[in-house]
């Protein structure tokens, strides 16, 4: 790796904001001033394009950033050949098991035995939508246990939402380095070259793979211009560069299938770079909760945290929301999520902590799937605690769970329908629900 002047400092540094314009630079005076494209780069670097959306999208949407770098991408691929990374599944991917529908639950998935990297690591659970209209997600988990060598990948199927459970991971990006441990989440744009390293032992986390319209922060509508997840608390890493010659592969994720090209170098070759089309890191802990202070449970959508939108106004193509530590103080209310049905499909997993409405049987590294028009709610242990206990103040500690939200029904994997911690008796956690009815008021 060549060493820049204060590229240590520079390497741990993160600017803050959501959506921002930035420039930074590893390099004094690689950015070139009041132009794109000079004729000649400083330092002999080469100037790239890397665009998020079409040249004529609207300002507000419109996403490009330019890159100066050692090569251009055009020498960062060689020939490509077909490779498989099995367990890796993109929509439309239908019927590959003879599973029924059902409310579903798992306990974390096993850590493979064989070495896995991020990228081979990969096991996806459910898939929706189709990835050559744009449209959908699928939603994964990683089991990672060893770090990428040389190996490179980028993904131009969708942006990834990287959400750890256990373990750290470090994102050495094009455009910098991005950590990101429980509790924090990180966005990797489609197209975005990378190599993933471990920080502290194996890892496991989840992974949201979005087809469509990237991420954004939802509209506050009546809550005003503070709270939810604010803009000022997403970081973007400020720039960082290999200037390295050794053999190296470099992997891409096209139309749901994997091609891999060999190099000689390092693409992350990044010197310095401006413009609003980056990856990105969020604490969760941050985000500031709104709720019901006087009766019954607010919708789950008071606890978005992005929304990728549709198109369709009021209606997600993927939301990612979460359930924090928060205040309980509703009066005379059944205070959990209600029992309901839902035109949209959820995935569901628990980073740390018990989730209020399921106390038996989800624990952290697990994952529960309620599909489009499948009845769910509280399991009778919480259904019968809340409904007796006794309504004062209480705080919900210790806890994080989350969602991956889509409209579109979520169609299970053949890992997913076959893995050893699927829960075959979820069902049973609606048993103790008995019939209350009395017939007088």
């Amino acid at each position: 790796m060549m060493e820049a002047p204060m590229k240590s400092a520079i390497l741990a540094g993160y600017m803050p904001g959501f959506g921002n314009d930035f420039e930074t630079e590893a390099l004094t005076g690689a950015l070139p001033s009041g132009q794109n494209s000079p004729q000649r780069c400083a330092y002999g670097l080469y100037a790239e394009q890397l665009s998020g959306s079409p040249f004529t999208a609207p300002r507000g949407i419109n996403e490009r950033s330019w890159l100066y770098r050692i090569r251009p991408s055009v020498k960062h691929t060689g020939r490509f050949t077909r490779t498989d990374i099995p367990f890796w599944k993109t929509a439309p991917c239908l019927d590959e098991h003879d599973l029924a529908i059902g409310q579903l639950r798992w306990g974390p998935p096993p850590m493979p035995n064989a070495a896995t990297t991020f990228v081979t690591g990969i096991r996806t659970m459910t898939t929706a939508g189709d990835v050559n209209t744009q449209t959908g997600m699928a939603a994964a988990v990683f089991l990672v246990n060893r770090s990428m060598e040389d190996e490179y990948f980028f993904n131009a199927d969708g942006e990834m939402l990287v959400v750890p459970q256990s373990g750290g991971l470090r994102f050495w990006t094009e455009l910098g380095r991005i950590d990101v441990t429980p509790g924090e989440i990180c966005i990797i744009p489609r197209g975005m070259k990378f190599r993933a390293e471990l920080l502290d032992g194996p890892a496991r986390g989840y992974l949201c793979e979005n087809y469509g319209a990237k991420f954004t922060l939802p509209d506050r509508g009546p809550i005003g211009a503070n709270c939810l997840a604010n803009p000022r608390d997403f970081k973007t890493p400020v720039a960082a560069f290999e200037d390295k010659e050794t053999p190296s592969e470099l992997t891409v994720k096209w139309g749901g299938k994997f091609y891999v090209t060999r190099i000689g170098h390092s693409p992350l070759d990044v010197v310095a770079w401006h413009g609003n089309y980056a990856p990105y890191k969020y604490d969760l802990r941050t985000f500031s909760p709104v709720g019901a202070i006087l009766f019954d449970h607010p919708d789950p959508s008071i606890f978005t945290v992005m929304t990728a939108p549709s198109g369709e106004e009021g209606t997600a193509n993927v939301d990612f929301v979460i359930f924090p530590e928060r205040w309980s103080v509703a009066e005379h209310s059944f205070r959990p999520p209600w029992f309901h049905m839902n035109i949209m499909s959820e995935f569901m997993g628990l980073i740390y902590g018990q989730y209020d409405a399921k106390p038996d049987g989800f624990v952290p590294g697990g994952i529960s799937l309620h599909n489009c028009m499948l009845p769910h709610g509280p399991d009778a242990t919480a259904f019968e605690k809340a409904s007796t206990v006794e309504l004062k103040p209480h705080k919900l500690t210790d806890t994080l769970a989350f969602m991956f939200e889509t409209r579109f029904p979520q169609h299970l994997t053949s890992y997913a329908a076959s893995v050893e911690t699927l829960q075959t008796d979820y069902i049973d956690c609606w048993a103790g629900l008995t019939k209350k009815f009395t017939g007088a008021p």
